[in-house]
């Protein structure tokens, strides 16, 4: 029981990490347009990241990408240790990655290090390769969609305002930017916060057979306690803040204007709701990046700072690797200790 209220509490730390680490992903462009303060900005993605409770589960009617996520290991072979060392190898990676001010994806970090615990007790067979597969190809998907949405958002939208007073123009999409920060804050509580409903899941799943996991034997199961869990703790690590991330968000990608940051945050929580009806855990940060170099690209190829962006795109390929290996380690320091 010690072990299984361990990985639950680990999880939600886990949880509220993703939401400081990740809240610039939502704020970046706002802050950096000045439209909102920083303080002002976090509780407002905060907000939007707890209403994304309601539509899940009122609207939505389920939380698909929990499911996903606790597939990437076979049922048989998860146990409660695999989900400890996977969850400390995510906390750890997700933590080296703020200190170092790289916009990493917390879901990826969370998939490795799952994945990799459970090879190194099992093998490699002891994971679901569809699934990992899928969730691994949105680390170059999800911001190909979100820079091709931006570029024809973009292009659309400067046709349309070509005639409009500049200062008019620049007011009214400073104002839309409050609305396509809420929209892209709801996207990040959807996807994220499922991410680790689905490893509390797993968690449950495995301790049924001990007569420890509440009844649940699938996601379906899931009590609603872990929802509203996961949803508040996210946006209570929101509120804290993502200040060293915010900077390479903001304005490290490429300079926008407020147009181009109502564009880059519509055209990422587009892509954020369509991975939600696919169901497939995401990167927000993937999202929102692939956004952002869109709306730069309209301007001219060289408005973006590919150097920028070349180390990032390094931080995500290595993310699922590093995060699996760290797990292993992990594990098997767990099983000396135990």
């Amino acid at each position: 029981m010690a072990l299984l209220i361990a990985i639950i509490v680990l999880a939600l730390i886990f949880d509220f990490i993703n939401g400081f680490h990740d809240a610039a992903n939502s704020i970046a462009t706002i802050v950096s347009t000045k439209v909102l303060t920083p303080l002002q900005a976090v509780i407002w993605a905060a907000f939007f990241n707890f209403v994304a409770f309601f539509i899940a589960k009122y609207i939505i009617g389920e939380f698909g990408i929990a499911n996903t996520v606790s597939k990437t290991v076979y049922a048989q072979f998860i146990t409660l240790p695999i989900i400890l060392s996977g969850i400390i190898a995510a906390i750890i990676w997700n933590l080296v990655t703020w200190l170092l001010g790289i916009p990493s994806s917390s879901s990826h970090t969370l998939i490795g290090g799952f994945a990799g615990a459970a090879i190194a007790a099992a093998g490699i067979h002891s994971i679901q390769a569809s699934v990992v597969i899928k969730i691994a190809s949105f680390i170059i998907l999800a911001p190909l969609i979100g820079m091709l949405i931006a570029l024809v958002f973009t292009t659309a939208v400067m046709y349309i305002c070509k005639k409009a007073n500049f200062r008019k123009t620049e007011k009214w999409f400073r104002h839309l930017q409050l609305l396509s920060s809420a929209m892209f804050s709801i996207g990040h509580g959807l996807n994220d916060s499922q991410k680790v409903m689905g490893i509390i899941a797993a968690a449950l799943i495995a301790a049924h057979p001990l007569g420890l996991g509440m009844g649940v034997q699938s996601t379906a199961d899931i009590p609603s306690w872990v929802a509203l869990s996961c949803f508040t703790v996210i946006s209570l690590g929101t509120i804290s803040g993502g200040w060293r991330i915010i900077k390479t968000m903001g304005s490290g990608i490429t300079k926008v204007t407020p147009l181009e940051g109502f564009v880059a945050e519509t055209a990422g929580a587009l892509t954020l709701y369509l991975t939600e009806i696919l169901k497939i855990p995401v990167s927000t940060t993937h999202t929102i990046t692939g956004a952002i170099i869109g709306v730069g690209a309209t301007k001219r190829l060289s408005a973006v700072h590919w150097g920028v962006t070349k180390k990032l795109m390094t931080a995500w390929i290595l993310t699922i690797p590093i995060s699996a290996v760290l797990a292993a380690g992990i594990y098997y320091l767990v099983c000396l200790i135990g």
